[in-house]
């Protein structure tokens, strides 16, 4: 078993065991952790603060191998699907068809599976996912959305003093990532990954230090949540 393996494992044993847990106690209400997704140009430091995110909130971080290990395995799939609510897994491949109705899609497989295990993991909550457009599959009102951002300066600058590469390959490596991202989200959403209304809280790293927008970022991730409940509540 691959480290990636043993950690896609661990989470789903996870999942499981928080879902076995509600079976048992079903008077019990059912509360699900919010669901992070982190957008992010490259030498922003958004994987970092992603890795401290998750540290705060005892949270797994999900980097975007990750997400394509589950995506390439029939067997997490099936894992996590057992493990949703009853009524969500009914609506699941519902919701996944509506997105591609009328679409010519290429690498149909994997984006199919992407937006289904994407969604999936909306209901168990609980983990930071980093890249793969998940704030474009999850919408406004399933998950949390976090964009980082940078100047190429400083970027680049980050890349050697963290990466321990030269100034051409940090360079190169901003220029490259940039543009695939940029492309993917383009592609796949129609959409403009640098465009803000698709994120809920946007941070240029140039001037901030990481602590400090944890703090700004975990009292926002509370502020939204209790204002969905408010607003689920007055619709009731």
């Amino acid at each position: 078993m691959t480290s990636i393996d043993a950690l896609i494992n661990r989470q789903i044993l996870m999942w499981e065991s928080q879902q076995k847990a509600l079976k048992e106690k079903p008077s019990e209400k059912k509360i699900i952790e919010p669901i992070i997704t982190i957008s992010r140009q490259t030498g922003s430091r958004g994987s970092y603060f992603a890795s401290r995110l998750a540290e705060k909130l005892d949270y797994q971080r999900l980097h975007r191998n990750v997400i394509d290990g589950i995506c390439a395995s029939s067997g997490f799939q099936r894992r996590i699907i057992e493990s949703i609510d009853n009524k969500f897994r009914s609506d699941l491949e519902l919701m996944v068809e509506s997105f591609f109705s009328g679409k010519t899609t290429d690498h149909y497989d994997y984006i199919h599976s992407l937006y289904k295990m994407i969604l999936s993991m909306s209901q168990l909550g609980g983990v930071i996912l980093i890249g793969r457009g998940g704030n474009f599959i999850l919408g406004e009102r399933r998950g949390f959305h976090i964009r980082f951002v940078g100047s190429k300066k400083r970027r680049i600058q980050n890349l050697i003093d963290y990466r321990f590469i030269s100034e051409q390959e940090a360079i190169d490596r901003i220029e490259q990532s940039d543009s695939e991202r940029s492309e993917f989200i383009r592609r796949l959403f129609n959409a403009d990954i640098n465009d803000p209304q698709h994120y809920d809280l946007i941070f240029n790293s140039d001037y901030m230090d990481i602590e400090d927008m944890l703090e700004v970022a975990q009292r926002a991730i509370k502020a939204k949540f209790e204002k969905l409940q408010y607003i689920d509540r007055e619709n009731i």
